[in-house]
């Protein structure tokens, strides 16, 4: 059942279990869910192959339900990744049985132009100049933000030397911060903000789009935010500047969201699976410290879902993720018309 947010026409506090705060998250029942090993049985027939217990394919579906209508994140530990790494197939096996998990929940969308539908997290050492350089393959500290997508899932395949602590905070707590604090802000952020179109977007024809930050959709609260994206895209001299209001009001969210009263701090360890709702929790990560060895660094891998169960969103948001239907196949990244060359992005 879904709970029913505020009317987009008022500016009432929300009420919703994702309106958590801080080590509230910690209290959630779907939090550090120990992952039991009949859940994944290997068939004898092709050694290739995990299936999924039919207990685990029901648990996945209470995760699609909880990411919707409750605290909006979801931890899984102790998945056995050294199962897979240990023999010749290794990690491909370990991505296409994340897949196989993660499509449970929902439909895996591209997250680049050519197509990857699981992307490894992990210090490449681009240049910060090289086009294939995005803030997931580096080792600096990354800022609050969302991905395009419902859900974002991370499975930890390898922690770093030290550092990369993961902080959550909820986008709906921002919100109801904002609205006691500093209330003239809120229809700021309810307003469009341009974002330029990430480097990897290729397949992308828009330079810019623009979207909100807070948003409603028949009584349906959405948050989204990428302030990179938007700090890029008002550099441009197709657009206004950026205007005074519109930047205190960004410096706000970030201010709340960086408060550690707010946001959940946690470490994600080999094996630890995270699920997220993009549109009530805004993520990121602390730098960190790796090995010099690509094969010790720090690894997760990473799908962006859509949900059947998702929510309806804002027209604001068709250009960015395709269809602001509920339940509706969106976001990700459209393929680019040629990926001869961008086939490593």
């Amino acid at each position: 059942m879904h709970h029913q947010f505020n009317s987009e026409f008022s500016n009432d506090r929300l009420d919703h279990p994702a309106t958590w705060r801080g080590d509230q998250l910690f209290q959630s029942p779907f939090w550090r869910i120990p992952f039991e090993p009949h859940w994944l049985q290997e068939n004898r027939k092709s050694g290739s192959v995990f299936n999924l217990s039919s207990d685990f394919t029901g648990l996945l579906h209470r995760i699609q339900a909880e990411l919707e209508d409750g605290y909006g994140a979801v931890l899984l530990s102790g998945f056995p990744v050294e199962r897979f790494l240990c023999r010749n197939e290794g990690l491909e096996l370990l991505k296409s049985t994340f897949t196989k998990m993660a499509s449970v929940v929902g439909t895996p969308v591209s997250q680049s132009a050519a197509g990857e539908q699981v992307f490894s997290v992990r210090n490449e050492g681009f240049a910060e100049n090289d086009s294939r350089s995005r803030g997931p393959n580096t080792k600096k500290k990354l800022s609050f933000h969302t991905d395009r997508c419902d859900v974002i899932s991370f499975l930890c395949v390898q922690q770093a030397k030290s550092g990369g602590d993961n902080q959550v905070v909820s986008s709906m707590s921002i919100y109801n911060e904002v609205l006691e604090c500093r209330p003239d802000l809120v229809d700021v952020l309810k307003q469009p903000f341009f974002y330029q179109r990430h480097n990897v977007d290729l397949g992308n024809q828009n330079q810019l789009i623009s979207q909100p930050i807070f948003s409603f959709c028949q009584s349906r609260f959405a948050a989204n935010y990428l302030r990179v994206l938007i700090e890029r895209a008002y550099q441009s001299k197709e657009i206004p500047e950026m205007s005074d209001i519109q930047r205190e009001a960004l410096d706000y969210v970030d201010l709340i969201a960086s408060d550690s009263s707010l946001h959940a701090t946690f470490r994600q360890e080999t094996g630890d699976i995270l699920f997220l709702n993009n549109w009530v929790t805004f993520h990121r990560r602390t730098e960190f410290e790796d090995h010099d060895e690509m094969a010790l660094r720090r690894h997760l891998l990473r799908i962006w879902l859509s949900v059947p169960n998702s929510r309806p969103l804002d027209s604001g948001f068709a250009e960015n993720y395709g269809s602001t239907t509920a339940g509706a196949i969106r976001g990700g990244m459209q393929a680019a018309k040629t990926t001869k060359d961008q086939s490593t992005n």
